[in-house]
């Protein structure tokens, strides 16, 4: 076989050819290699919070449209100038377990007293519900805001952290309540300082439930809420 002249070649250029070759099959390859990674990382970002109240109107939620409307882009509870004879909640449609929930609101008129129950259920043939409360309002003697209530059960102050509150409450503005139920343990959160984190001892209570908005019974008063918004865990 007639032997073939090759042309002579440096090793420094021989090097450089083999780096150009390579970073060229590197810019082909790459986009095939990131694109999928960063597909995925899109596909699995989602936003698991969820808005129970639209803005617009009361769907999800009944009870008694004479104490309950919508103004505003809020839920106004009770009334400005008519007494409240007895306690009025709006209560969701759907029930919830274990969740992370946000409620901002604020106290506008005489009346001092209100509150956003959960894991509760109506009574029948009555006004009232039975549940945990994650409690608004002032006392003579300082706030309940953010404190745990058992309506209609034990009827008592679970947790509270009064002094606490005091110096976090916003009176006469809004106020961000954030709710923490998970298993046994409860957390209450106002503006973002935390009032009660309290851990059910008795088997018995109900560990899921509706989610309500309260007006309390007693002098002309309107609860304002909105940005109501949970996560279930």
């Amino acid at each position: 076989m007639p032997s073939v002249l090759l042309p002579c070649v440096s090793r420094s250029t021989f090097l450089r050819g083999l780096s150009s070759a390579a970073a060229l099959a590197t810019a082909v390859l790459l986009p095939a290699l990131v694109m999928p990674a960063v597909s995925s990382a899109a596909d699995t970002s989602t936003d698991d919070q969820v808005q129970l109240f639209d803005g617009k109107s009361l769907d999800g939620w009944n009870g008694d449209e004479k104490w309950f409307r919508v103004q505003d882009g809020a839920i106004i509870a009770g009334s400005a100038s008519e007494k409240i004879p007895a306690n009025q909640f709006l209560c969701t449609n759907k029930t919830y377990r274990d969740f992370e929930l946000t409620v901002d609101a604020k106290l506008v008129g005489q009346g001092s007293n209100a509150g956003v129950q959960f894991r509760t259920k109506r009574i029948p043939n009555d006004t009232e519900v039975i549940g945990y409360q994650a409690d608004i309002g002032f006392m003579p003697n300082g706030t309940c805001w953010g404190a745990l209530y058992d309506e209609s059960r034990r009827r008592k102050f679970l947790a509270e952290s009064p002094e606490v509150a005091m110096k976090a409450v916003r009176r006469g503005q809004w106020n961000t309540l954030k709710i923490i139920a998970r298993g046994d343990r409860i957390q209450i959160f106002l503006n973002g300082v935390q009032t009660v984190d309290y851990t059910e001892q008795d088997p018995e209570i109900e560990r899921d439930g509706v989610i309500a908005l309260q007006v309390h019974s007693g002098p002309p008063l309107e609860v304002h809420y909105r940005n109501i918004k949970l996560r279930e865990l």
